[in-house]
């Protein structure tokens, strides 16, 4: 088996893939649904209630941030999940049940929202660790960016499926698939073969466990430089709900099967970027340097295409940078961390991810609402930017990037990148023409 799939060996990892794939499927045509009915049905094209609904929904990642990665590290992880599954497809069950009856506000949206986050605050930087009991730390980097090619697979596949389902059946029965989805990955949690899992005794619960993610971190300086770049561009550039609706209906004046397909296009340069990630061994700062100005220049050519067509183009571009970056940063915070911290650690990630919207959604709602949707694009391609300058400041201080010339060429130098894990040992230095 080519290196891009070398996780799929294992039984469990093949396994659990499956399943999620299924799930991840129904949750993309829920989240198109769901800001198709904010945007359209139950309001006109109020943007700042698309932002509040992000808001309400990743919120709790941040709030809960001291208990969620304590839950990651310190209980087992395969029944954590069972669990949270469970109750993400009652939550979509529920929601589909409303909308189908007609009985469906605004409100009723918000309140399904902050209970799926908070059940998503829990159940995310679990799946995240959980991925390192599937499979050793040698394959660990290549499931990690597998997990992202087939969560962005079915980025590729829901959106454009729930475009024509909204048209024909309703954005209910798109919440009533994805709670049926989630039966998958319930059935292939059963499955694993639990003898088989690389899950290492649990660390002991002593005082301070609970906050003992943010002094590790707090040491590291490449892991808060990662934090910081995260936290720029989640906060105002992953607002894609936001981006692509308010273009698709204020801009290109187009139906959901249009807002479906440019969400599809996006996806399709995510799973791109996944697939590439996957035969990279250990990403770098480099890649995320890179990553992270590609995607800044991608998204301001976004905000300026003329149609619905040139748009969806250059989303792939976009799709293809911010996955890359994603990726990259996801397997750079595992293997770097000591796994009886992973789950603090990857908590933190998540809340810094997920814990921005609240701030950015809204604010870039307001923009959309007031000064147009490419505006809004504008500050998610700045927040790249920014990300970029964070990560090439990380790259002089600590690791001593500069120019130098070899053979009367001009290349960039910079010092090799010590890896804590004892699993992983130490990279290489990297060097780019």
């Amino acid at each position: 088996m080519s290196r891009t799939f070398q996780s799929l060996r294992n039984y469990n990892y093949r396994l659990w893939a499956s399943g999620a794939l299924v799930s991840n499927v129904g949750t993309w045509m829920q989240r198109v649904g769901q800001d198709w009915l904010v945007l359209t049905v139950l309001t006109h094209h109020n943007a700042t209630a698309v932002g509040t609904v992000m808001a309400l929904q990743f919120g709790p990642a941040l709030l809960l941030l001291p208990l969620t990665g304590f839950f990651a590290d310190h209980l087992d992880r395969r029944k954590l999940l069972l669990f949270t599954q469970a109750a993400s497809g009652l939550l979509a069950l529920g929601l589909g049940a409303l909308t189908i009856a007609g009985m469906v506000q605004l409100w009723h949206v918000y309140g399904f929202a902050l209970l799926l986050g908070c059940v998503t605050a829990f159940d995310a930087p679990v799946r995240q660790a959980f991925v390192s009991d599937l499979v050793n730390d040698d394959d660990l980097a290549n499931a990690v960016a597998l997990n992202s090619a087939s969560f962005n697979a079915a980025r590729m596949i829901g959106p454009a499926v729930a475009g024509l389902l909204i048209a024909a059946v309703g954005e209910g029965w798109l919440f009533v698939i994805n709670a049926g989805s989630y039966a998958a990955v319930l059935a292939s949690l059963w499955m694993l073969r639990v003898h088989e899992l690389h899950a290492e005794a649990r660390p002991a619960r002593t005082p301070g466990s609970l906050l003992a993610g943010f002094g590790y971190v707090w040491q590291r300086p490449d892991l808060i430089a990662v934090l910081v770049m995260l936290g720029l561009m989640g906060t105002f550039g992953f607002n894609f709900a936001i981006f692509i609706s308010t273009m698709s209906v204020t801009v290109f004046h187009g139906d959901a099967s249009q807002f479906g397909l440019l969400t599809s296009a996006m996806a399709a340069g995510t799973m791109c970027g996944a697939l590439l990630s996957a035969r990279r061994a250990v990403p770098g700062m480099v890649l995320m340097t890179l990553s992270a100005a590609a995607f800044g220049g991608s998204v301001a050519l976004a905000a300026v295409m003329p149609g619905p067509i040139l748009f969806a183009v250059v989303l792939f571009f976009v799709g293809l940078a911010a996955l890359t970056f994603m990726t990259a940063s996801n397997s750079m915070m595992q293997l770097t961390t000591e796994r009886s911290m992973r789950g603090r650690v990857l908590a933190l990630r998540i809340a810094v991810v997920m814990g921005g919207t609240p701030l950015g959604a809204p604010l870039v709602g307001w923009v959309v609402d007031h000064f147009g949707a490419r505006w809004a694009l504008g500050i998610g391609a700045l927040s790249g930017i920014a990300a970029a300058a964070v990560a090439l400041t990380y790259l002089i201080r600590y690791r001593d990037l500069r120019w130098s010339r070899d053979r009367g060429w001009p290349r960039w130098v910079i010092q090799p990148e010590p890896i804590e894990s004892a699993a992983v040992g130490v990279v290489a230095g990297e060097r780019v023409k």
